[in-house]
């Protein structure tokens, strides 16, 4: 049984939560990079280059990379052979989100209650998802979510006869409904199966798999291709202002369901698509 004391949680949650919003992912820069060669709209590429201009400036600077800072969703994998001491780990978590926030200068965004609206002036507390895995390791992955693009998802509850023609129209009507909305270019990750919650869960976390990486499932794999180039060729654009570049990645998960069902959620992340992960 490993031992690890709290306080490494929360030091490395403080660091990655300046990190992932100071900093682009080495993914996100390849594929912005890719996307400036291709975007075939002079406007279109314009936008790119000044995106990746400020991403260049954060970096050097020292400043976020967007002033929307997020709502901090971070994904934990608990091996089961860990022992933590020091402390409750949510408790230690939710201050990592409080340091890094605070000592990061980054905008505190969230609201303790959803209709009185006072803001908590830490960005506390984060949406915390937990997995047990094997091992005696903890992965952390650190995701700040900016609502822009958060506002723009959606959630289909299809039937089973709608098949994989339906399940492409869900998310061409998302991504479309979204159009400029969401500061294309996009990120769109996808979840179906499941239920109601598994599906945007899985569509959450799908935003954090490399989009340079592809489904191992075929037909996924393929889904995933024609999405993109059927969003690509929408016209939305970098920007919302036209162009052959809308969006950067396409990620789908999968998951068993019921018999009756076939839910589908679309969760669309702007071009920053901020994640950091760790393992301690």
């Amino acid at each position: 049984m490993r031992e690890l004391d709290v306080k490494e949680i929360t030091r490395n949650v403080k660091e990655m939560c300046i990190e992932a919003n100071y900093f682009l992912s080495e993914d996100m820069k390849q594929a912005l990079a890719a996307a400036v060669c291709c975007e075939k709209s002079p406007l279109g590429k314009q936008i790119l280059e000044q995106l990746r201009d400020n991403l260049k400036i954060a970096g050097e600077d020292m400043i976020p990379i967007c002033q929307d800072t997020g709502m901090a969703v971070i994904f934990v994998e608990v091996g089961q052979d860990v022992h933590f001491r020091g402390g409750i780990l949510e408790k230690a978590i939710q201050e990592g989100v409080q340091q890094g926030y605070l000592e990061g200068y980054l905008r505190k965004s969230v609201v303790e209650d959803p209709v009185d609206r006072k803001n908590t002036n830490d960005n506390t507390p984060a949406v915390i998802h937990y997995e047990i895995k094997e091992g005696s390791n903890v992965t952390i992955t650190v995701a700040p979510k900016g609502f822009g693009s958060e506002n723009m998802s959606r959630i289909f509850m299809l039937k089973p006869s709608d098949g994989l023609e339906g399940i492409k129209e869900a998310i061409l009507t998302a991504v479309k409904d979204a159009g400029p909305n969401a500061c294309p270019p996009m990120v769109i990750g996808v979840g179906i199966g499941g239920t109601f919650e598994k599906c945007a869960l899985m569509a959450k976390k799908a935003l954090t798999r490399p989009v340079n990486k592809r489904s191992e499932i075929p037909y996924i794999c393929e889904l995933e291709k024609e999405m993109l180039q059927r969003i690509n060729g929408s016209g939305i654009g970098p920007g919302g202002l036209g162009g052959t570049v809308t969006a950067l990645a396409v990620n789908i998960d999968t998951y068993p369901t019921h018999i009756a069902g076939l839910p589908v959620a679309v969760n669309i992340c702007c071009h920053v698509n901020r994640h950091v992960t760790r393992t301690i």
